[in-house]
């Protein structure tokens, strides 16, 4: 489907979007102050009351998103990191109330992004409301992954694949946590979802991960043989902010942050790029490619870009040097308001 040709549709325009960061790689205590014309910047430096611990970070995401609109508001729990201990004991340092979430979201199958769920919804799930809707693109969310161990034995050989496993859907219904698949674009209580992200630019799907298919239509698929991943159901996160623009939060961007982009802005029905924020998935991409990215962002002219987790420090090195004035570096604990 090309983004060119989404239809539309009217989402919630929101006065103000928080987004904070509860698990990412990155804890830096002493960052300084910083302002920005686009986005109020608040920094966790020491937890009050709390001086015998810290944050903790590990290879993973997970965002908690606060909007307001008309004076009503609305949270969402996007990704939820590695593991369940990480990811809960961030929560309760920064003060998060899981009772007052309207709804999870998952961006995609990988465990970097699911792998702290099921760990979530045992530790908070007596607090929070009857049925609580866990938005995903498609149902290969649930698909288990496998992705490689090391380099291959042998030159030229192929890797040893280990099991990364799946979001176990049958444990998350039982606690009524209800998957609801959005393919096509879906308004949220706040926030809306690009569907299926179109794959129209220079960009391939990045990634090393193979899959067992919910499908088999082709020869290998019947022997049983993994497939190549190429993230059907990664969808982004996206806002309309009053007076402002599009935001759009890519957890990890496998089908490309421009492919993310354009989509979200075609559905949405819009030119005014506001923000681009999360996983870019560029840590391992070559020079080129990633000043390829670069130029086509900057054609794109939001007004800020916020990178974490997997996109790597050649992107932001890239940015500092083209567009630091739109460039703002992200850490562990740190909220970012838009619409103030």
């Amino acid at each position: 489907m090309s983004a060119t040709s989404q239809t539309p549709f009217t989402a919630t325009v929101v006065d103000r979007l928080s987004v904070r960061v509860v698990v990412d790689s990155r804890y830096e205590r002493f960052l300084p102050d910083a302002e920005h014309p686009h986005v109020a910047i608040e920094h966790v430096r020491r937890i009050p009351g709390r001086q015998m611990t810290t944050l903790a970070g590990e290879w993973g995401l997970a965002l908690h998103l606060e909007s307001e609109a008309d004076g009503a508001r609305s949270a969402y729990l996007l990704d939820f990191g590695y593991t369940p201990e990480i990811l809960n004991r961030n929560l309760d340092l920064l003060d998060i109330d899981p009772a007052r979430l309207s709804g999870l979201i998952l961006s995609h199958g990988h465990r970097d992004h699911y792998g702290g769920l099921e760990g979530f919804v045992a530790a908070h799930r007596a607090r929070m409301p009857g049925e609580i809707p866990l938005f995903v693109g498609a149902e290969e969310a649930f698909s288990v992954r496998w992705v490689p161990e090391g380099p291959p034995r042998e030159p030229g050989g192929t890797p040893e694949m280990v099991c990364w496993g799946a979001p176990n859907r049958t444990a998350l219904t039982a606690q009524q946590v209800m998957p609801v698949c959005c393919e096509a674009p879906r308004v949220l209580d706040g926030p809306f979802t690009s569907g299926y992200i179109a794959r129209d630019s220079f960009e391939e799907i990045t990634g090393n991960s193979k899959l067992e298919s919910f499908e088999h239509f082709s020869e290998a698929e019947r022997r049983g043989e993994l497939i190549f991943d190429t993230h059907p159901e990664e969808h982004a996160t996206c806002y309309l902010v009053r007076g402002k623009g599009l935001v759009v939060i890519s957890s990890c961007g496998h089908a490309g942050i421009v492919n993310s982009v354009k989509t979200a802005m075609a559905v949405a029905g819009t030119d005014r790029l506001h923000a681009v924020i999360g996983g870019f998935h560029l840590a391992a991409s070559k020079p080129d490619y990633i000043e390829h990215t670069v130029d086509e962002l900057e054609a794109l002219a939001p007004d800020l870009v916020l990178p974490m987790h997997c996109t790597g420090t050649g992107f932001i090195e890239s940015m500092r040097r083209r567009m630091p004035e739109r460039l703002i570096t992200s850490n562990l604990g740190s909220r970012f308001t838009l619409g103030v």
